[in-house]
């Protein structure tokens, strides 16, 4: 009995374990191979520093991407590849992955997805996360319109005074 090749959409997607904080590296190089499709969604947001604010970008689920090939012609070029640790597997066999699954998250992610900061409205306090008055609890009293300054009240030396600064430059307190 022959068998017929399968075609790329008949593939079923398969869950690889890639080295954590290296997940970018491994779908890279997993690319650069013929007939590999390989998906590695990823996540952006702004995290407090020593350094301030800064963007960071990682894997939307650390440790694991998701990748189609045939199986039995690329297997060893896969699970060899920089940053791969392996397929995962459940009692001998590859974990796969729906297709509806996959397709889901590429039409909600569209790429790489951008985590918004957590919203500051008048009324709430805030930390300044930088600057001179870095650790300071501050009140917010208004949003400037296009949402990128405010306007807070901080104490200083006992009296209460009024300061605009960039939104980016509090942090919600606790």
């Amino acid at each position: 009995m022959e068998q017929t090749p399968l075609s790329s959409t008949s593939r079923p997607w398969l869950c690889v374990r890639a080295q954590t904080k290296r997940e970018h590296i491994a779908a890279s190089q997993l690319k650069r191979l013929e007939g590999v499709e390989v998906f590695c969604p990823r996540i952006r947001f702004r995290r407090n520093t020593k350094r301030g604010k800064v963007w960071f970008d990682e894997a939307l689920f650390p440790g694991y991407l998701f990748v189609r090939f045939d199986f039995d012609t690329m297997l060893r070029a896969v699970s060899g590849a920089v940053g791969v640790r392996g397929l995962v597997r459940f009692a001998g066999e590859c974990a796969q992955i729906p297709e509806f699954v996959v397709e889901m998250l590429r039409n909600e992610m569209d790429g790489t997805v951008i985590i918004p900061g957590p919203e500051l409205k008048a009324g709430d306090c805030a930390i300044m996360a930088e600057g001179a008055m870095r650790g300071l609890q501050v009140l917010i009293r208004q949003v400037l319109p296009g949402g990128e300054r405010v306007k807070i009240l901080m104490e200083l030396m006992g009296t209460a005074v009024e300061a605009e600064v960039p939104i980016e430059a509090l942090e919600p307190a606790a």
